[in-house]
């Protein structure tokens, strides 16, 4: 059947979260980028570190995102304070410490997240505010990077794949929940 078609429920909800709406309008502030960002970073710093310790990004090391997310939120966050890592950040980060050992299990995060980075993430990169630099792939091959990806990928991985589009849309919600309350 294939890793796409197996999550494809979940994908299609976590794209449909308020949140995402609201960044594809282009109507987001910097300082709500800036929170998603903060929360971005500590679960690619994280993902990547892991990956990287079983080789899972020797292929195609250009895929790392954590110092383009740091960028981006460093670009944008311009209060003395620093944001709060939500709720469902922390519970993906203690996730990811119960699979840190577990390449198969690491592959299907990266396969949620770095594709998705290389696919919508370019609409993203032209609404979001600031640089979208953690959309920037430089001379990269995007479509190369994709079937690399792809290649390292199989069906038993769907269950992993689905929970890492679930803290997706978790940490959208909460994201918007706490823009309303803002308005």
């Amino acid at each position: 059947m294939g890793l796409k078609e197996l999550t494809k429920e979940v994908h299609q909800d976590a794209e449909r979260q308020e949140f995402v709406k609201t960044l594809m309008s282009g109507n987001m502030s910097d300082e709500m980028y800036a929170e998603f960002l903060y929360n971005q970073h500590a679960i690619y710093n994280l993902l990547e570190a892991c990956a990287m310790s079983h080789g899972l990004l020797n292929d195609f090391p250009q895929i790392r995102r954590a110092p383009s997310i740091l960028a981006d939120f460093q670009e944008l966050w311009k209060k003395e304070d620093m944001p709060k890592i939500t709720e469902s950040t922390e519970r993906y980060i203690k996730h990811m410490y119960t699979i840190k050992e577990d390449p198969k299990k690491l592959m299907a995060h990266i396969y949620v997240r770095h594709m998705g980075d290389l696919s919508g993430g370019q609409m993203i990169k032209k609404r979001a505010p600031g640089s979208g630099t953690m959309y920037d792939f430089g001379r990269a091959d995007v479509k190369e990077i994709k079937e690399r990806i792809r290649s390292k990928t199989d069906d038993s991985m769907a269950d992993e794949a689905r929970l890492c589009f679930g803290y997706a849309a978790e940490l959208f919600k909460e994201l918007h929940n706490a823009q309303k309350k803002e308005v």
